[in-house]
């Protein structure tokens, strides 16, 4: 077998175009950034990262701060504001730490982030697997596996009775079929959490789910 037939995109062979000297403490680290804000589904005041093993070694050199606060600002990896993440964070108020840590983990490019707006706090464990692709492996203590190799729906809502019936309702309605689902909440009533990974590719269903009630926030990755 011809061994680029192994990879499932020339991604995987040259990596990302991206700013920053490493996929995976570059552009990995932005996309780990990105994927959290957008779960987070709002700006945060405060910003804890906590970095381990290769993370935490090198995280300055290699642009991993940057490139993890420039994802929590919205940024792709081949965005050139990248660089100026750290200034641009401070600029809208928001305090950021980088801890290091030396706990082993699974993974040697991993980081925990935790966000925090007034009473609310998230916490997510993201990690940056090789070129440019990443993994979402817990958030607020879940494990979950999340790789968003597949078309995936992110929502933040409202804890009211109904929720999960309404938003599977609608993949129901347009024949898309669940893969896996996890569903997380902070506190009855308080901001929850839905991840939803579907067979088929429809990002025609988010003006649908965000038009539902108690609805605050819906991210689809494919």
């Amino acid at each position: 077998m011809d061994k680029a037939l192994r990879f499932r995109s020339v991604f995987d062979i040259i990596g990302p175009v991206m700013v920053g000297p490493s996929s995976s403490h570059t552009a990995g680290a932005a996309r780990i950034g990105k994927v959290v804000r957008d779960i987070f589904g709002e700006v945060p005041e405060k910003v804890d990262i906590y970095l381990y093993e290769s993370f935490a070694k090198t995280y300055r050199g290699h642009g991993t701060d940057i490139a993890l606060v420039g994802g929590l600002l919205g940024m792709d990896p081949a965005d050139p504001r990248l660089r100026d993440s750290l200034h641009l964070a401070y600029e809208q108020g928001i305090k950021v730490s980088f801890v290091p840590k030396s706990d082993k983990v699974d993974h040697p490019n991993t980081a925990r982030i935790v966000l925090t707006k007034g009473t609310r706090t998230m916490s997510v464990v993201g990690v940056s697997i090789g070129g440019g692709n990443i993994q979402i492996n817990e958030i607020d203590g879940f494990k979950i596996s999340l790789s968003m190799g597949t078309p995936t729906f992110i929502t933040v809502h409202q804890d009211v009775p109904g929720m999960i019936a309404q938003v599977t309702s609608i993949f129901s309605e347009n024949d898309v079929n669940i893969a896996t689902m996890t569903v997380t909440r902070a506190a009855k009533g308080e901001k929850a959490i839905m991840i939803i990974e579907s067979d088929v590719r429809r990002p025609d269903l988010v003006p649908q789910l965000c038009a539902l009630p108690h609805m605050q926030n819906v991210t689809y990755f494919e």
